[in-house]
């Protein structure tokens, strides 16, 4: 049971002409939720849905399910459901979601020509806005699949021109009914790049992820006073951006301290700064930044907060500002089901897949359905761990080999 990569590189290289960015290094694309080129995407992954004998249903904030049962299955048991995304960051790459979309269509499609034989029906899945670039913080639609939000509360967030989802969805026609429910799903997989070096370092050709990485967003508003920048004496200043760069280098001390004491894996970054007045010639009156602390460990992604929340303390201290800190996006490390996890490395040796075990250090709609049901991950190489990039790159036969791997495993976790 072989799957075909010429034509899962057929699909993938079709998709990437929606949102394609022609004058760019390597093979980029821009698809938005909910916009033109989000539109030509999934209407050409429905179009290959339905050709290949799938249901298709679009939920309220548009996720799409292809449901396909095989002559010998139950379709009154519980399904196995695979897939991922199709939207895009600005100028991203072609493999983020589309690989694991097309991968999951193609499992279905092998296993259509093979003569295995599988018990449960099985879902292809698209979820919406997973890379949270139009609308809310990302892994939206697998958010309300997995009961996190609800449909009224998803529809109506607005971009930043204030259009709603809503309206957005159905301008393209993706504004369907109801909800997809996740735990109504006997299991979960989802096929993705690795966004890392790790596979490519080890020779391995695919990774079976153990556990994702919480997320921790705070925001830091960091309040001085704005004041001429040259007749203002140097002791006389309330600079919000030099009180702002302690609490940075503060966040990178206490991170490094973690991972060489407690957890390896622990990251915090400041990944945004937006200054007020931002004018050269006068001294920073607000300092507003983004904060995202990630880990396997829930403990040291709590400590790094505490720490963060220590900084602000002294900072106010020694600089006279005031600052607020404000936490509005937490989720915790997501470990995977063991079963999927013994699946997927069943199916790399019964494919002669060389797999390599380890952990997500990106969020992926699966860290959401691992909460409601059984799920798995698995990875394919990046090259150089490029991603979020037109370089991202994963090799053809690489694709093609994580496909077969996942392919295996959804054929077992489907009773064959």
């Amino acid at each position: 049971m072989q799957v075909s990569g010429e034509r899962l590189r057929s699909d993938i290289e079709a998709n990437a002409e929606c949102g394609v960015l022609p004058d760019v290094e390597g093979h980029g694309r821009t698809v938005l939720t909910g916009t033109t080129e989000n539109k030509q995407a999934r209407d050409r992954f429905v179009r290959r849905l339905e050709d290949a004998g799938l249901e298709v249903r679009v939920d309220a904030v548009g996720n799409i399910v292809g449901r396909w049962v095989s002559p010998n299955a139950d379709p009154s048991l519980a399904p196995v459901a695979i897939g991922s995304h199709l939207d895009s960051v600005p100028s991203g790459g072609i493999f983020d979601g589309p690989l694991g979309t097309y991968g999951a269509l193609e499992a279905v499609r092998t296993l259509q020509e093979s003569s295995i034989s599988v018990e449960r029906p099985i879902h292809v899945v698209c979820f919406t806005e997973e890379e949270g670039q139009r609308f809310g913080n990302g892994l939206l639609g697998s958010l309300v699949a997995t009961g996190r939000m609800s449909v009224e509360e998803a529809v109506a967030l607005e971009d930043g021109s204030g259009t709603s989802l809503e309206t957005a969805l159905e301008q393209i026609g993706y504004h369907g009914k109801g909800r997809i429910d996740a735990a109504e799903w006997d299991a979960w997989l989802e096929l993705h790049v690795e966004q890392g070096t790790r596979l490519e370092e080890a020779g391995a050709i695919a990774g079976v992820v153990t556990s994702i990485s919480g997320i921790t967003h705070c925001y830091v508003d960091v309040t001085g006073e704005a004041d001429h920048a040259g007749s203002t004496p140097m002791g006389d200043r309330t600079d919000a951006l030099a009180a702002a760069s302690e609490l940075i280098l503060d966040l990178e001390s206490a991170a490094n301290r973690i991972v060489s004491a407690e957890s390896a894996s622990a990251v915090g970054t400041v990944g945004k700064v937006e200054a007020s007045p931002n004018a050269t010639n006068v001294i920073p009156g607000t300092i507003r930044l983004g904060v995202d602390i990630r880990d396997v460990d829930a403990d040291s992604m709590d400590a790094l907060v505490a720490a963060l929340e220590e900084s602000v303390q002294r900072v106010e201290t020694d600089r006279g500002v005031d600052i607020s800190i404000t936490q509005p996006y937490d989720i915790p490390p997501e470990p995977m089901a063991e079963r999927c996890r013994e699946a997927l490395l069943e199916a790399g040796a019964a494919t002669g897949t060389e797999t390599l075990s380890l952990h997500s250090g990106a969020a992926h709609d699966t860290m959401n359905v691992a909460r409601v049901t059984d799920a798995g991950l698995l990875f394919a190489p990046s090259r150089d761990g490029i991603s979020h990039n037109p370089r991202e790159w994963t090799d053809w036969d690489d694709c093609a080999s994580a496909a077969n791997v996942i392919t295996a495993a959804v054929a077992k976790l489907a009773g064959a």
